[in-house]
């Protein structure tokens, strides 16, 4: 068969992969909407739980939700930044950084639940946490860590070395080049990752209904438990308490997660592009 003949297939063949990929991201969104959002109003957003969620509403669901993703942001950050500026500014490519970033790739792979169970026997058990927001926090810092060294280094990467020589050349320390060269140029990318996080962070079911709890009160310090929306919509869901309630919980963390990467594909497209 003739090249252009082949190319054209092959064309062909991705345009429906993508258009496939596409349809089933709509019909899931629609099919969740479609069931859930009769049951939005503000007395189900602003109300707690009764009988194990059969009636009322998710607002402390909510306050969990919230709260855990921004203590996991709060300690995976400084850690993930800082891993990808000592990788991309502070040594040469070699055996050490290869490790590193075997590690963390190993990390990212890791499924979910092996963190939960990590995450119990480390926190809530050995440490004496408990099941809290704060060992849902370390636990999630740990699966989101991956992502953001990575999207942190290749931010770092794509600042024009230029930048650095420039900022030498006027007598500014390896510090003060990085501080006020580097990351304010690699800041959108590195802000995008951070947003992806929390995106991950609030669909997580595994690993944060074995360190967080499933508490249906409202948290009032980071020993307390807490149940997230994704944990309330697993529970109501696997024990049949109520569909209705199920539906209405799924309809709001998927309108949430869209906000999030709608954001994150924002930030990515409006302010990388003037740094290319």
């Amino acid at each position: 068969m003739k090249p252009k003949f082949i190319e054209q297939i092959v064309k062909k063949m991705l345009l429906a992969g993508t258009g496939l990929t596409i349809l089933i991201l709509i019909f899931i969104i629609f099919y969740v909407l479609k069931n859930g959002l009769a049951v939005i109003d503000l007395e189900f957003l602003l109300s707690s739980p009764k009988e194990l969620g059969r009636t009322g509403g998710i607002f402390p669901c909510i306050i969990g939700t919230i709260i855990l993703p921004l203590v996991a942001i709060v300690i995976a950050t400084p850690l993930g930044v800082g891993t990808a500026i000592y990788l991309t500014e502070y040594t040469r490519e070699g055996r050490w950084t290869r490790i590193i970033r075997f590690g963390t790739e190993c990390l990212a792979g890791v499924p979910s639940i092996i963190f939960g169970l990590f995450g119990f026997v480390l926190f809530v058990v050995y440490l004496g946490f408990g099941w809290s927001i704060l060992s849902g926090g370390l636990t999630l810092a740990f699966m989101i860590l991956p992502t953001i060294i990575r999207t942190a280094e290749e931010s770092i990467k794509s600042v024009p070395f230029s930048y650095r020589e420039v900022s030498f050349s006027l007598g500014g320390t390896k510090w003060q080049t990085i501080t006020k060269v580097v990351l304010p140029g690699a800041l959108p990318g590195i802000v995008t990752g951070v947003i992806l996080s929390i995106g991950k962070s609030v669909g997580e079911t595994a690993s944060v209904i074995f360190t967080a709890g499933s508490s249906l009160l409202i948290p009032t310090s980071l020993f307390d438990s807490s149940r997230t929306m994704a944990v309330h919509f697993y529970l109501l869901a696997r024990e049949g308490i109520s569909m209705e309630n199920a539906y209405g919980t799924a309809a709001i963390l998927i309108i949430i997660i869209l906000l999030i990467n709608s954001v994150a594909y924002w930030l990515m497209h409006r302010f990388m592009a003037k740094f290319l």
